[in-house]
């Protein structure tokens, strides 16, 4: 178990290519403006250890079983939780971290054909009572998201238009289920609208967080 937390935890989610890691970078940048402490960090990723892991997952000349891939996930989440996220939220800091459990939920879980009450146990032993305040899933058709992705595709990004529709399915199914944590947004707009959207969502927390906080 971690420790007491006082900070703000905030994830991004969606499939690769539906401008997530854009809408990170604009809300730490809102937040950073405004005067808060904040930090942006990514999954897999952010410490020696988990971007050593990321390597490895992402290489199109590995092949990897599908349960080897979601513990990888897991270590590489276990590390980030434990070195990086756990001691921000006890600083105080807001945390914004570019993919947590959720995508492994979704990935591993609905893209994978993983059975979801396992991933989401190996979820609790990675991080704990870790989990996110506010969670913004970005939803895009498939195929748009496919065209708005650069550069060769990694391993993930390598699979099915099949697959990623299962894993679509699969952050609309978490969002149904967490209604008041996970937000939908339409990510098929301009990235400035999509960015309104966010921060509608993200004052509204932002308020409620600081309420708590001076009672």
């Amino acid at each position: 178990m971690h420790k007491p937390r006082r900070g703000l935890f905030l994830s991004f989610e969606g499939i690769d290519g539906c401008g997530k890691t854009t809408q990170a970078m604009l809300t730490y940048k809102f937040l950073t403006e405004q005067g808060f402490a904040a930090s942006l960090l990514r999954e897999p990723g952010s410490t020696e250890v988990a971007e050593r892991i990321r390597g490895i997952l992402l290489d199109r000349k590995l092949e990897i079983t599908n349960r080897t891939e979601l513990l990888l996930y897991e270590a590489a989440r276990a590390d980030l939780t434990e070195r990086q996220i756990a001691p921000l939220l006890v600083r105080g800091q807001i945390v914004l971290c570019d993919r947590f459990y959720d995508s492994t939920t979704a990935y591993q879980g609905f893209g994978r054909r993983l059975d979801v009450t396992m991933v989401r146990g190996l979820h609790r032993v990675a991080v704990g009572n870790i989990r996110p305040d506010l969670t913004f899933v970005f939803d895009l058709d498939v195929r748009t998201a496919v065209t708005r992705r650069k550069g060769d595709p990694d391993r993930l990004e390598a699979q099915s238009q099949a697959f990623f529709e299962r894993v679509r399915r699969g952050f609309l199914e978490i969002a149904r289920k967490e209604r008041r944590r996970v937000k939908v947004i339409d990510a098929a707009q301009p990235a400035d609208a999509v960015f309104e959207d966010v921060k509608k969502y993200l004052i509204r927390k932002l308020r409620g967080h600081e309420s708590r906080r001076s009672a």
